[in-house]
């Protein structure tokens, strides 16, 4: 096997982890369904991941760009958070490795761990320094950005982990970018 094809077969079993962690939940899913689905042994998952946790692991592994969201005035917060969550939202439906933390973070205390740390680096600490640096003092600053960061991932429970509908990608921007000024506006 050429190094080119294990990277190919590596992330083909990925993808097809994320799909069912983020629709099954860690518990209901096996290392022989993942690469029955990709394709591929067992020994495979075992060899490149270690294992149903290693695997998990892998595909939980959340990269999110949010530097790109706090490029701009207060005044259009909301709107440049909401495009960027719809966006996710919408994107890649039953892959996004932050729905499989979510839905995961119930039943597995290291997915319960690693999707608070990923919030805190990646969401509410980088939107506290924002709106700080936007001329808040430091509490109000804190506190905005908690209100927000609560408010999006109990949206995102509710609508993606609970698997209530979405509803119309236009309308839910509308509503989110509306309701996130708010709270950054206090």
């Amino acid at each position: 096997m050429t190094l080119r094809n294990a990277a190919a077969t590596r992330q083909r079993i990925l993808e097809h982890a994320r799909r069912q962690f983020a629709q099954h939940g860690y518990g209901a899913i096996t290392v022989k369904g993942v690469a029955d689905a990709a394709g591929v042994s067992p020994n495979l998952i075992t060899r490149y991941f270690g294992g149903k946790d290693g695997l998990f692991l892998a595909a939980t592994r959340v990269e999110i760009p949010v530097s790109d969201s706090f490029d701009g005035d207060r005044s259009t917060l909301g709107a440049r958070l909401a495009a960027s969550i719809v966006q996710r939202w919408f994107g890649a439906p039953g892959e996004d490795p932050l729905l499989v933390l979510q839905r995961a973070s119930g039943e597995r205390p290291e997915a319960a761990e690693a999707l608070a740390a990923f919030l805190d680096t990646n969401s509410l600490e980088p939107l506290h320094r924002y709106l700080r640096d936007s001329g808040l003092d430091d509490a109000d600053a804190r506190s905005r950005a908690a209100a927000i960061d609560a408010f999006v991932l109990g949206v995102s429970t509710r609508r993606r982990v609970l698997r209530s509908e979405l509803g119309d990608p236009a309308d839910l921007q509308a509503w989110l970018s509306a309701t996130i000024q708010r709270l950054a506006d206090g």
